[in-house]
């Protein structure tokens, strides 16, 4: 049975155009998305995610589970915001960034989209509290303004004298979208535990479902090709999975490699080859002019002409 794999049909082409230098790669646009956790003693397993179904009309990713997250905006660093936490030089050498304000921008702008997209907010009035209720038509105001780029997260924090929580916050993996993509993201996922007293919600307009669900029922869902996703989010949810709690999941954070997860395309024979390092089990094998390829290597998945997909034989997962 195919999993969810994430796979437009107008990939292969795409490919194909940049191997032959048809195709120029766009640079890829900074962003940041939260894997939201909390814990339910009430059941084992460990904590649940918070993960949202972006609507098949959306350009990138339709129909895709994913975390809340998004682009980041450049109007968050041309000031420093109140902080509390690890410092901005401490958090620009975590996330391989050059400056302070290119890491405020990017710490910004997953604690701004959490916000967005789930009605999450990890900042408070002082450096030991959170804000715990963001419900009122006030609080929506200032959450619409900020979806609709009228206000910057910096100017969001100062007009409501909050400090920004980036102690709540833990950097976890950092995926580029493949280069012969239209749209590309050069995305840092963090973790994060939902604060007391908050609850989350479906607010963004790109997702028509949201859901808790334990990182390791998420993955079984993609291995039985009931859930589709992307790349990066199966691999952050099988990473995830060991962990009992949300606190030990953010413990493990320093741990995790934030070296750059890059999609490589190469020719090897009569194919092209779809790899994401350190991953294998994305390896995918594409025709390089138009006839089906028989499917040999194991722990891979092969493109049809069409753009059907079909997996190997072993039937192990695939993405």
């Amino acid at each position: 049975m195919s999993n969810g794999q994430w796979y437009p049909p107008e990939w292969p082409a795409r490919i194909r155009a940049l191997a032959s230098g048809e195709l120029t790669a766009v640079a890829p646009r900074r962003a940041a998305t939260v894997m939201l956790l909390r814990d339910d003693t009430s059941v084992p397993g460990g904590p649940s995610v918070h993960m949202l179904r972006r609507r098949t009309s959306m350009a990138f990713a339709g129909g895709a589970y994913a975390y809340p997250g998004g682009g980041v905006d450049p109007r968050d660093d041309d000031h420093l915001v109140r902080w509390a936490g690890p410092s901005l030089d401490a958090w620009a050498d975590r996330l391989g960034v050059d400056t302070a304000a290119e890491a405020q921008a990017v710490v910004c702008a997953a604690v701004r989209e959490t916000y967005e997209e789930a009605g999450v907010l990890l900042a408070g009035q002082t450096a030991g509290t959170v804000v715990s209720d963001t419900t009122g038509a006030d609080w929506e105001a200032d959450r619409e303004a900020l979806v609709a780029r009228e206000l910057s997260f910096a100017a969001f924090l100062d007009r409501r004298g909050l400090v920004l929580r980036s102690d709540l916050l833990a950097a976890w993996a950092r995926w580029i979208t493949p280069a012969f993509e239209p749209r590309r993201y050069d995305t840092w996922f963090f973790v994060a535990a939902l604060p007391e007293g908050q609850r989350t919600r479906n607010a963004s307009t790109e997702a028509d479902r949201t859901v808790w669900i334990r990182p390791g029922d998420a993955a079984e869902g993609y291995d039985r090709g009931e859930l589709l996703m992307m790349p990066p989010t199966v691999a952050t949810l099988r990473a995830l999975r060991p962990y009992r709690t949300a606190a030990e999941a953010l413990e493990a954070a320093d741990s995790q490699d934030l070296a750059p997860v890059l999609a490589e395309a190469r020719m090897k024979g009569d194919e092209l080859v779809l790899s994401w390092p350190g991953h294998e089990e994305f390896t995918r094998h594409v025709p390089a002019a138009g006839g089906p390829v028989p499917s040999t290597d194991h722990g891979t998945t092969r493109e049809t002409t069409t753009g059907e997909q079909r997996t190997a034989t072993d039937g192990a997962p695939h993405e």
